[in-house]
């Protein structure tokens, strides 16, 4: 039995740059909400997926923004996406998937969450988005993180493989290398070869020795890098806190209520009707 969990923010993005714009019959624009159904409904067309949990950001801001100023907001996010937001919600309720959407927290703060209070006692976890902060949730080849757009699949060997890292370390990682998408710049100077090679020996910010001759890797610049780290180091350790995803996220759901059990009928076609989505009236293959 496996548990899938989806980034539906992440989803509702990729649809609003990926399908053409569609119009309701009032006018709204609702071409990515359309496009997160279709994507939701293909997923639900594997065999395997049985249990399935989404998070939306419901608002963009969160308590990160509260730490750093410069965290992602909603400035820049085209309007007619950010209206897509709640009937994005309302349409996965529709199609009979569970649906947290976050206002304190984040998205991802959810699925990190629903992984530690759903996860224990299933065969695998899938956590559906190729955002790099998930990559921390990862453990073995039990709980792993798709790419649903490139079709691969990153189990704890392919988490190191493509951040030079393990999953544990990934918020250090971000912490040196930064994050543009979430708005947070890192240390000056640390990139991403420099973070792998150090934290792949050390593991953790606090266990970097001040003096890089202690290193035990070689990096260019280390003496460079080691006085930013010694000078920024409380940068260091906001910004990791910023990218350490939080699991107390109160979800109140039980796993038998993320058992997916078909698409309700009559409140998808309302919806259907509602959207204009008449090609979509049709794509459900299985009714509740």
């Amino acid at each position: 039995m496996k548990l899938h969990l989806l980034d539906a923010t992440y989803e509702l993005f990729r649809a609003y740059y990926g399908v053409d714009p569609a119009r309701a019959p009032d006018g709204r624009e609702v071409g990515a909400v359309g496009g997160l159904i279709g994507t939701t409904l293909s997923l639900l067309r594997e065999p395997d997926v049985t249990h399935l949990g989404a998070a939306t950001d419901h608002v963009i801001r969160s308590f990160r923004n509260d730490l750093w100023p410069g965290y992602k907001t909603e400035e820049g996010v085209p309007e007619d996406l950010l209206a897509q937001f709640p009937l994005a919600e309302q349409a996965l309720e529709a199609i009979g998937v569970v649906v947290w959407p976050m206002v304190e927290f984040e998205a991802d703060d959810a699925l990190a969450a629903a992984v530690d209070r759903y996860g224990a006692g299933m065969e695998e976890v899938v956590i559906c988005t190729p955002d790099k902060d998930l990559a921390q949730c990862v453990v073995g080849t039990r709980i792993v993180q798709r790419d649903r757009r490139r079709m691969i699949t990153y189990d704890e060997a392919g988490v190191r493989a493509k951040f030079g890292v393990g999953p544990e370390s990934i918020p250090d990682w971000l912490a040196l290398v930064g994050d543009t998408s979430d708005g947070y710049p890192g240390l000056p100077g640390w990139g991403e070869k420099s973070a792998s090679a150090v934290l792949a020996r050390w593991g953790h910010l606090e266990a970097i020795p001040e003096d890089p001759a202690r290193w035990e890797v070689k990096v260019r610049g280390a003496d460079r890098l080691a006085a930013t780290l010694r000078d920024r180091k409380e940068d260091a350790r906001l910004f990791r806190g910023l990218a350490t995803l939080r699991r107390d996220v109160p979800l109140t759901q039980t796993l038998d209520d993320l058992r997916w059990r078909g698409v309700p009928r009559e409140r998808y076609l309302a919806l259907c009707d509602a959207l204009g989505f008449e090609k979509q009236r049709d794509r459900p293959q299985r009714w509740a």
